[in-house]
């Protein structure tokens, strides 16, 4: 026997395993299993024209802190005044819950699927979801109910063993923070000279600084652009005996070769149409300082000779001059390109190459400083709320992941647009996940998210859930519709549909 609103059993199967996927979403979204027990129970009671008892209990004692009962007459929380009995049990109504007095209750819900879901966090220790089924009810339909009953209890357990793995994560890493405050000893600084970094790859690089900064070695640095290569290299300045002396920076590439051999060199008055009055030119203005040369692989070969006559002797001439200048200039090159391949193709003097490359620096890019994520998005939002007067409070936890497992192509200078980007679209000072560029949000976007509405919340809700459960299996898809309790076709349609890639989430050994 089946309710006589429904035409068939697999309609049922398909209502709950949806009322399900309603709970996961609820929860994730608002947070509070008391909040969305009551919705849950009211779309799942007509599957099984059932009535159902909740009994939140507090450690140790027994006390019922809130009871709810969901049924044709009733919806709502009220406070505890019984006691949970030790006799609960599938099967029987719990006397606990002090349901012999209903009559209504004994003639007529024999069969009662009682359930009691541990949870371990502060006042509220359990929950006791009790649902009474007629006795009228199919084998078939008991054992749906019991199921799904089972399968809410799992996912609020769940829910709620995450949420105090991340709170007790954050009480961890606060402590960590305090302790760091606190001690004059710590390992490491999370900013450095400007550079913000903690890994074990950028503690390398601070003692590669610390070492050749009070020289006056030539140093060339290596790195992807957007790696942060100026900020090392004012690091160095800073760190060396000509730190109150100028530090000047020039993009090599940022500008054609007839106007950056006069940005580099100063020209004298008349030399080219337009030069009404002698200039001086980067180096005379870095003058007992320090001169940043980057993108120095798109150097012309006419400028490449004269970088290298200075680089010997401290010597230049200006544009459309003859005397010789003499400077006392620390030069520090960076490139993202291979000099050495250059040098090999005949790009690239081989001279000036071994010129520069004195003291090489690798600036690592941001995917092998996983570490440092986290820094660099709260820097990142802490430097929006001072520039722009905002309160932005937390990165969800959603988000923190999708910035973890990206491979940031465009590597910090990406990440600091990005933070930017969601911390403007933010509304209630929480960096969401659905704030995030699409292609933080899937490896390819399917160009069909919806833009507004509910219709888009259950769109982001949804993927989130699935990115979730992926990365605490591994990327097992089978494992991740078990922990959401849906079918694997379901989840695969699903990661089908958002263009998810599970391998995204192996970890690799």
């Amino acid at each position: 026997m089946i309710p006589s609103c429904y035409s068939s059993f697999s309609e049922i199967e398909v209502a709950a395993s949806d009322a399900l996927v309603a709970l996961s979403r609820m929860l994730f979204r608002i947070g509070e299993p008391e909040e969305v027990l009551g919705c849950f129970l009211n779309s799942v009671l007509p599957l099984f024209e059932a009535r159902a008892y909740v009994a939140c209990s507090r450690a140790g004692s027994g006390d019922v802190l809130r009871y709810l009962d969901v049924g044709p007459n009733e919806d709502s929380w009220s406070d505890g005044i019984v006691k949970i009995g030790k006799e609960v049990c599938l099967g029987s109504i719990p006397c606990g819950l002090a349901l012999e007095a209903d009559e209504f209750v004994q003639k007529r819900w024999k069969n009662a699927i009682i359930l009691e879901v541990p949870v371990k966090q502060r006042e509220v220790t359990s929950f006791v979801l009790s649902l009474l089924l007629s006795p009228d009810c199919s084998s078939e339909l008991i054992s749906l109910a019991s199921t799904t009953i089972q399968n809410a209890a799992k996912i609020i357990e769940e829910f709620l063993g995450m949420r105090l793995k991340l709170a007790e994560k954050i009480d961890r890493d606060n402590g960590q923070l305090i302790g760091v405050a606190e001690s004059s000893l710590s390992e490491a600084p999370v900013s450095w000279c400007g550079i913000v970094g903690n890994s074990g790859v950028m503690r390398e690089m601070f003692s590669m600084i610390d070492q050749v900064a009070d020289t006056e070695a030539t140093v060339l640095l290596l790195g992807e652009s957007g790696t942060g290569k100026e900020l090392v290299a004012k690091a160095i300045h800073q760190k060396s005996s000509r730190a109150s002396k100028p530090f000047v920076a020039i993009n090599c590439a940022a500008l054609p070769e007839s106007i950056i051999e006069s940005e580099l060199f100063g020209h004298e008055k008349g030399s080219y149409t337009g030069a009404f009055e002698q200039r001086k030119g980067r180096f005379e203005q870095a003058n007992e300082g320090t001169l940043f040369l980057d993108e120095i692989g798109e150097l012309s070969p006419a400028l490449q000779i004269k970088l290298l006559r200075f680089l010997q002797d401290h010597r230049f001439e200006r544009v459309g001059g003859n005397a010789n200048i003499e400077a006392d200039v620390r030069v520090i090159a960076a490139t993202n390109s291979n000099l050495q391949e250059a040098v090999n193709q005949g790009r690239f003097r081989a001279d000036l190459y071994y010129r520069l490359n004195v003291f090489p620096i690798n600036v690592p890019p941001l995917r092998e400083r996983g570490a440092d994520i986290l820094l660099l998005a709260d820097h990142f939002v802490n430097q929006f709320n001072i520039q722009n007067n905002k309160k932005i409070h937390r990165i969800s936890t959603p988000a923190l992941d999708l910035l973890m497992i990206y491979h940031w192509p465009g590597n910090v200078r990406e990440l600091e647009n990005c933070i930017l980007r969601a911390a403007i679209l933010s509304t209630d000072s929480v960096i969401h996940a659905y704030h995030l560029p699409p292609s933080l949000q899937s490896a390819a976007s399917t160009g069909t998210e919806p833009k507004t509405g509910l219709d888009a919340e259950i769109f982001r809700l949804e993927k989130e859930l699935i990115i979730e459960a992926l990365k605490l299996e591994n990327g097992n898809v089978a494992a991740a519709a078990r922990r959401l309790v849906v079918t694997e076709r379901r989840i695969r349609y699903a990661i089908q549909r958002y263009r998810i890639d599970p391998r995204r989430f192996k970890t690799k050994l």
